[in-house]
């Protein structure tokens, strides 16, 4: 039989389009795309580039044309902001998708319109074929980031079941180095370098949520870059769901990174007229190495109107999970409230235990309401005795579970993210509590708003304990992006009816930590491991993707709870001071002279925490064989800093290397002062230029495995 080709679509073009180029940017970066193509190709991302190099962007276009090549297809393909297998791209396709019966799963857009505004780049593009219009945007920052976003439309009179629309960035080739984050549950952000010559590296998320095994963020840098030398390219997917990051170096040499929104099969199905919009990728480029490149994402998340220390200092807290668990007795919560607020704590939260019949792991969720049993007068008592100590009130709450054991499940059964006529999979002995459901979100909004409405509450520290599995929505289809979606929308309308109300966000620990769940909350948990030797490494893993005071930084009981490691307290301090300070630790145990050294370190806490918290956080490489780090905060005006150094391990030799402190003013003197942390080590203080420090460094003291040490510089 013969066959008929009836498909009115031309041949691609083996001839390129005359380019159109674009360029966005500032003093710190420029981004040069070529349009032409409908869909944005960046020809050259990195240092800004002067005007007689604007003036003449043709140049670019013909120094980057790619030569005709064997073995390959004679179509030019591209790599766009979403690369299309139907223009020649062997390289995994930025978007995915058909119509009924199979037809049209290979796109091919053409030039609609582009326009420039403001440091953004606006490109819509149309495939009349498939019926599907692509309009993607890039933003240059005012803070030295590089968003990009993509939206599909479609425009055709059937449904189109969309499988995947990502975002791809090209990676220059000198870029022989990947950096990548995996990890687990109290053992987050472990960073990884690699070689990034050939093959693929790629991640795929489908927990529901950020994840602990893989945050979503990737470096690529030049083999040499360090901390704070060579060029590095970095991406993040802000999105605190499901996700897929792929690194890649194609046959002919050329590199990409691509990060996108991991869709269920069937998750999302596009009827006539509907769209479907990306997650925000952000972009950072550096020519000063990591440090730098980290900078533009924190000044990222400090750019947001409702960042906290924009509203006031970040306040120590005690959270009473490892201090009393699930053993609510109100006499005994007021006099850990007393001993907190003698050592210095600001804000008294209250964990798990407070609500419905929780007086275990094994029921309650669902039931936000306050336990008759535990609380017969309510949280007033508490409250009132907590804030007359002059303390803020903060509660636990994990609105997006819910236990079989409940009133609400038995109520509303339906009301879980769970497929029908199967045996539902539990986890901590709870399932997912379908929030896209519209009555079982006006549920739960109804209880939290009454809960913050009725009670003089200050903060919130919103948990999320299992992962997505199984997890089917209302219409049978996979239920997690509309239940990413509902999450942001639940804690949006919360915040607008409770502005005052500060909010963590929290996944057992570091599994939901991303710029978009902190456009809406003001804090993430860094882990739930508290202790210090593995804090150090998760701190560090973290701090390049979240500035400090957004990192919950807790010192933990002298034996750890997850590790059962037993650490001094000035290292417990030392860790701890990186990060928003609190305390999670049972203080009705402590001596005299322990409650003398807490109170000690939060004041040091506090007497620093401006630095801390607005200043630039630096990582210094210290050791080849990482038995020790060091990393500090540098004001902005560079005059002064403070550092730590940490000994992890037993060291290769019997005496540490040179610390060699980059980062401050050639040409001024600064005073370094060893700061004591509550015991008896001493240290004499001396004096030396910025450039000093940086060429020559400074010797660190003897330390034994798992201690620490802080200094402050200042300039004279």
């Amino acid at each position: 039989m013969d066959l008929q080709l009836t498909v009115p679509c031309a041949v691609v073009s083996t001839q390129p389009i005359r380019p159109i180029l674009k360029h966005i940017g500032d003093s710190r970066q420029s981004v040069v795309c070529d349009v032409s193509g409908g869909v944005p190709t960046i020809l050259y991302w990195g240092a800004a580039l002067n005007a007689v190099s604007l003036a003449n962007l043709d140049a670019i276009a013909t120094a980057t044309a790619r030569p005709s090549m064997p073995g390959v297809t004679d179509a030019i393909n591209a790599i766009s902001l979403v690369p299309c297998h139907g223009d020649g791209a062997t390289m995994r396709p930025g978007i995915g998708g058909h119509r009924p019966g199979g037809r049209h799963w290979a796109p091919r857009f053409s030039f609609v319109s582009c326009e420039v505004v403001d440091q953004q780049l606006i490109s819509i593009a149309r495939d009349d074929v498939a019926q599907l219009e692509l309009e993607t945007k890039l933003v240059c920052s005012a803070w030295g980031t590089l968003h990009a976003t993509a939206m599909l439309r479609n425009i055709g009179e059937s449904r189109y079941l969309l499988t995947n629309l990502t975002i791809t960035l090209p990676i220059i080739g000198s870029a022989t180095q990947l950096l990548t984050f995996s990890g687990r549950w109290a053992r987050e952000a472990q960073l990884h370098r690699r070689d990034f010559v050939d093959g693929a590296w790629t991640a795929e998320n489908r927990t529901g949520r950020t994840s602990h095994e893989h945050l979503p963020l990737i470096f690529a840098t030049e083999r040499f870059a360090d901390e704070w030398n060579g060029q590095v390219w970095g991406a993040h997917l802000a999105w605190s769901g499901n996700s897929v990051l792929l690194a890649e170096v194609l046959p002919d040499g050329r590199k990409y990174m691509q990060l996108g929104e991991l869709l269920h099969a069937g998750e999302l199905c596009l009827e006539p007229g509907e769209s479907y919009a990306t997650p925000e990728v952000i972009g950072v480029w550096s020519g000063d190495g990591l440090n730098s490149a980290t900078h533009a994402l924190h000044r990222n998340v400090r750019s947001r109107s409702h960042h906290p220390t924009v509203k006031s200092p970040r306040k120590v807290m005690l959270n009473t999970w490892e201090a009393v668990y699930f053993d609510h007795d109100l006499t005994r919560l007021c006099a850990l409230a007393d001993a907190a607020a003698n050592v210095g704590v600001e804000r008294f939260v209250l964990d798990d235990g407070w609500f419905g019949s929780r007086r275990n792991d094994k029921s309650g969720l669902g039931d936000w309401f306050v336990s008759p049993d535990v609380y017969p007068n309510g949280l007033a008592p508490l409250i009132s005795h907590v804030r007359k100590l002059g303390m803020d009130f903060g509660i636990w709450v994990e609105p997006e579970m819910v236990n079989p054991d409940s009133d609400l499940f038995r109520t509303h059964p339906e009301w879980v993210l769970m497929s029908p006529g199967y045996e539902p999979v539990l986890a901590r002995n709870q399932l997912v509590l379908n929030l896209a459901h519209p009555d079982a979100y006006a549920h739960i909004y109804r209880q939290l708003d009454a809960l913050l409405s009725e009670n003089d509450i200050a903060y919130v520290k919103w948990d999320m304990n299992r992962a997505h599995v199984h997890a089917t929505g209302s219409d049978g289809a996979a239920g997690t992006h509309n239940q990413t979606r509902a999450v942001y929308q639940l804690i949006d309308q919360l915040r607008a009816a409770h502005p005052h109300v500060e909010i963590e966000s929290c996944a057992s620990g570091g599994g939901r930590i991303d710029h978009e769940i902190l456009r809406r909350t003001e804090r993430v948990w860094t882990s739930d491991c508290n202790d210090a030797l593995e804090r150090q490494i998760i701190q560090r893993g973290t701090s390049m993707l979240v500035p400090l005071e957004v990192m919950g930084a807790h010192i933990g009981p002298p034996t750890a709870h997850t590790t059962g490691r037993r650490q001094s307290l000035s290292f417990r301090g030392a860790t701890a001071m990186f990060g928003h300070m609190g305390v999670e630790w049972n203080l009705l145990t402590l001596r005299d002279d322990q409650q003398i050294q807490l109170r000690h370190i939060i004041d040091l806490y506090k007497q620093h925490r401006e630095l801390l918290h607005s200043g630039d956080f630096v990582r210094y490489d210290v050791t080849s064989d990482n038995s020790a780090v060091a990393h500090g905060v540098i004001s902005t005006d560079k005059r002064k800093a403070l550092l730590s150094y940490a000994q992890l391990s037993t060291a290769q030799g019997l005496v540490s290397s040179m610390w060699k402190i980059h980062g401050l003013l050639s040409d001024v003197k600064y005073t370094v002062t060893y700061v004591p942390l509550g015991d008896s080590r001493e240290h004499a203080s001396l004096t030396m230029t910025g450039d000093q420090l940086g060429r020559v460094g400074i010797q660190p003291p003897m330390l034994f495995p798992e201690s620490a040490v802080l200094i402050y510089l200042k300039s004279q």
